[in-house]
């Protein structure tokens, strides 16, 4: 009998992996706090330009912390032998951003705020030819 994680009891007795936040039991993972369910079938789901769905969906959930959804969904990845690509690491960094130093384990911070174009390097004047003053008898 293949046990839900809809089903409390029987999905921490069944539990593959387990977070703070997240759960994965036989049939996919589950927000353990709100109960948002990604079936073990819809895991791999792609956009077209061959983004992973999942990140960049859940990345516009207030609710859904980056460090703890990341590391779920590699747990479920690999308990349902799902291969991971590039465009996996892509699709964190373009739905959750980049996490640099300080603030919150789980802040958000835009590509934008990272990257910032430079100012283009100024030509540098040509020193002014020095003289040697001459010296008195």
């Amino acid at each position: 009998m293949d046990t839900t994680c809809r089903d409390e009891a029987a999905a921490e007795a069944a539990s593959l992996f387990e977070n703070r936040e997240w759960r994965v039991c036989a049939d996919g993972l589950e927000h353990r706090a709100t109960g948002y369910f990604i079936a073990r079938e819809a895991l791999s789901a792609r956009r077209p330009d061959g983004y992973w769905e999942w990140p960049l969906h859940l990345s516009e959930k207030s609710w859904c912390g980056v460090r703890s959804f990341r590391e779920a969904f590699a747990a479920a990845l690999a308990a349902f032998g799902i291969a991971a690509d590039r465009k996996l690491s892509l699709s964190f960094a373009l739905g959750f951003g980049t996490r640099v130093g300080g603030g919150a384990p789980d802040a958000f911070v835009p590509l934008a705020d990272l990257v910032r174009l430079r100012a283009p390097a100024q030509p540098r004047p040509a020193p002014a030819p020095r003289t040697l003053a001459a010296v008195g008898a």
